[in-house]
């Protein structure tokens, strides 16, 4: 197993659980954030299985949460770590609860952004309009630019973000073959029938204990607003901030927001 990680600072241990996507890294979902964090705790960013300096792990045993939150229980035995605050962005959003739910003594505080797995929408159509522009980078004739800018345009309210020089770097982490082959070991995972009630964590949102920090992006069109409403209702511990003018990726469109507001909570643990 290769789990490639990052680390800063000193302080409660705080791990960043980046989202899902082509091209994504825990350094292009958290890359600003980290350091911020690491002022305040022993901050951890992981590249989760299949994924960036993680992709040799394209073998995905079960089904992806499980997979991705033992291969982080892992890290945290071999970094001496008994427990941890978890930030996570949608697909790392899912890996998160799954941690949680699998490990829940090695769990302190949870920060979700529009989480996978934990949303379930109430009013907007399945599949979104994230996701399915998320299907068609890889469908025939095979991944492209524009289909890769036309699926990071779906993450943010604020469209200047989608730059040139992003979408350059992120496709040229997903287009490779070995890219392809760890993004189709994971999408397989969530369509097995056989794993694929892993994945649907809004059915056991309410074994979830651990106080919880909900954020979503009021114009999140991956996993839309209406989506927080069953883990809101159903998790004991839980609370909803919601941003205005705001898509997928809140820890960047609101970034000072969101640091001030996460780091607040994660501290609120001391307290």
């Amino acid at each position: 197993m290769k789990l490639h990680f990052e680390e800063a600072g000193t302080g409660a241990p705080v791990v960043f659980l980046h989202g899902g996507g082509p091209g994504a890294t825990g350094r292009s979902n958290f890359g600003p954030n980290f350091p911020v964090f690491a002022e305040h705790f022993r901050a951890i960013l992981v590249d989760q299985p299949c994924f960036g300096q993680s992709m040799a792990m394209s073998q995905v045993e079960g089904h992806y949460f499980t997979y991705a939150a033992d291969a982080l229980v892992a890290l945290l035995d071999d970094l001496g770590i008994e427990k941890a605050h978890l930030i996570g962005n949608s697909l790392g959003g899912g890996t998160a609860v799954r941690f949680a739910l699998r490990h829940p003594t090695r769990t302190d505080r949870l920060v979700l952004m529009g989480p996978g797995g934990l949303s379930i929408n109430v009013f907007s159509p399945d599949p979104t309009e994230g996701t399915k522009r998320l299907f068609e980078f890889s469908a025939p004739p095979g991944p492209s630019k524009e289909k890769l800018a036309v699926f990071l345009k779906t993450l943010v309210y604020d469209q200047s973000l989608v730059t040139d020089e992003l979408i350059e770097e992120r496709f040229a982490s997903a287009a490779s073959p070995e890219a392809l082959k760890a993004m189709y070991a994971m999408g397989k995972s969530f369509l097995d029938h056989a794993t694929a009630e892993q994945g649907m964590l809004w059915r056991e949102a309410h074994r979830v204990k651990h106080e919880t920090l909900l954020i979503w992006g009021r114009e999140d069109r991956v996993n839309p607003l209406d989506g927080a409403l069953m883990a809101l209702k159903t998790m004991k511990n839980a609370q909803l901030h919601v941003f205005g003018k705001c898509g997928h990726w809140a820890q960047l469109e609101k970034f000072h927001e969101f640091n001030r507001l996460a780091i607040d909570f994660l501290k609120g643990n001391a307290a």
